[in-house]
């Protein structure tokens, strides 16, 4: 059921001032990716044990296969079963119009990533893309999060070795945010900091120290992809410093499958698969319940 342009509204508001309570209580929202409904009931599972405000997000091909307003329904109504605080970010909107259907299906979160689908996009076109998403927002109270050019990895798991080196040539700096905040209008700057999407073999690396220098160059929220394969240790500090949002998927993704891996192999001769999956969303809780610990949002959530 779509939800009034008041309680879109109204949603957004509260959204907002979970970001300021984020900043001024040192705590970051965990954004978890959700591509099925297991993953879903994992994430307000945890929630609700842990008193935690969250977000639950789909990037371009998750909205594809599961549907803008079908996921508006399904948050609204795990929402309301649990009794949490629960929002919704469409990840890397590739198109403006992907942004805008966003916005329109009541979505308080909107990340617009022009350079995730066209890394040959100049800094002008994704500026101008940014502002026109920024200003269409201002109908719903939507909150507008992007970032000046292309941020790399994927999110899965990889076998190849992290190249710090070259990801260095793509970290943010103090001076290129505070020119694409003003430029934009943007409430939140996902940083590139070391953090890169995917889970590899060896732990990712943050460097904190540019990040304070992120943070005492602009006002707005700051965000953190890639979170995962992180040690918890680097979310702790980055929460301190000033970090409101931090992505979780591929962590998830590999608890869920091998989960799944692991209940096939022991019950061979089961095809209702739906008797196996508690166990599957037991070992995704496990995950986010880890991660919220970590951002420091247990026992903030404002129901």
């Amino acid at each position: 059921m779509s939800l009034s342009i008041k309680e879109i509204r109204d949603n957004c508001i509260r959204a907002r001032h979970l970001m300021q309570r984020s900043r001024q209580q040192k705590f970051a929202v965990g954004a978890f990716n959700v591509d099925n409904q297991e993953t879903l009931i994992a994430v307000a599972r945890a929630a609700q044990k842990l008193n935690a405000p969250l977000m639950v997000e789909l990037s371009d091909g998750e909205v594809k296969d599961l549907g803008l307003d079908n996921v508006r329904d399904m948050v609204d109504n795990y929402r309301a079963e649990f009794g949490i605080e629960m929002y919704i970010n469409l990840d890397h909107a590739p198109t403006v119009e992907a942004a805008k259907r966003g916005i329109d299906a009541g979505f308080e979160f909107i990340h617009i990533d022009i350079s995730q689908a066209n890394h040959s996009a100049t800094d002008q076109e994704i500026i101008d893309a940014t502002k026109e998403v920024v200003e269409y927002a201002k109908f719903t109270g939507a909150l507008v999060e992007s970032e000046p050019h292309y941020f790399g990895g994927s999110s899965n798991v990889h076998e190849e070795e992290i190249d710090y080196e070259e990801i260095k040539k793509t970290f943010s700096t103090p001076e290129g945010t505070k020119s694409f905040v003003e430029a934009t209008g943007i409430d939140t700057y996902a940083a590139a900091i070391g953090n890169l999407h995917g889970k590899y073999p060896v732990p990712k690396v943050l460097d904190l120290d540019l990040l304070q220098s992120i943070r005492d160059s602009i006002d707005c929220q700051i965000s953190l992809h890639g979170g995962s394969g992180t040690p918890l240790n680097f979310f702790e500090r980055a929460a301190q410093i000033g970090v409101s949002k931090v992505n979780i998927n591929s962590d998830m993704r590999y608890a869920y499958r091998k989960a799944v891996e692991k209940v096939l192999q022991e019950h061979p001769e089961e095809f209702a698969l739906v008797k196996l999956m508690d166990e599957v969303k037991d070992a995704v809780q496990v995950v986010v319940e880890e991660k919220i610990k970590a951002f420091g949002s247990e026992g903030n959530a404002v129901v």
